[in-house]
């Protein structure tokens, strides 16, 4: 897999101050994307277990809430491995901070294991996933933490419990 960057300080995708990965590779090709060159696969650098030691040193300090994963497409197959063995590692290492994930695929996709082989194991290591494709019709510069009124933004581990989708409500408004 390869990535876009790595933010060490980022305070625009999830609460707090977070870590952000930006993998590369989409193949949603959502119109006017914020970030178009990462949909291209070979953009970017190679991740490796340099850049997984790398984000577990930024994510040690306690004013550090969590990591956010972006691209690109997380959940791309073809990117799965990777993202789930630094889950992985988070949830090992630093289990009190928090996993946030955007993807345009949906909640009820990868919770069936619809997507790629590792869909169903990722999702469980996050506590939050915003789900669905930006759609350009429905930006709405108001929403906090999401670019579309389509997008969701899910309490995974409720939903997984519940079999549905469960909103972390806190986020939404």
């Amino acid at each position: 897999m390869n990535y876009a960057d790595i933010k060490k300080v980022d305070v625009a995708n999830g609460p707090g101050v977070r870590v952000s990965l930006f993998v590369s590779g989409c193949t949603h090709r959502c119109k006017e994307c914020f970030n178009p060159e990462t949909w291209d696969f070979s953009y970017g650098s190679l991740f490796g277990e340099a850049e997984v030691e790398k984000i577990l040193a930024l994510l040690a300090p306690d004013h550090i809430r969590g990591l956010s994963l972006l691209g690109g497409e997380p959940f791309e197959p073809a990117n799965q491995d990777a993202v789930l063995k630094l889950v992985e590692r988070v949830r090992r290492e630093l289990p009190q901070k928090t996993v946030w994930c955007y993807s345009g695929f949906l909640f009820e996709e990868l919770a069936a294991g619809k997507i790629g082989k590792h869909s169903r194991a990722l999702l469980e290591g996050l506590d939050v996933l915003v789900d669905g494709p930006f759609v350009l019709a429905k930006k709405d510069l108001g929403l906090r933490f999401r670019g579309s009124s389509n997008q969701r933004i899910i309490d995974v581990p409720a939903s997984l419990a519940a079999g549905e989708v469960r909103l972390a409500e806190e986020y939404m408004q």
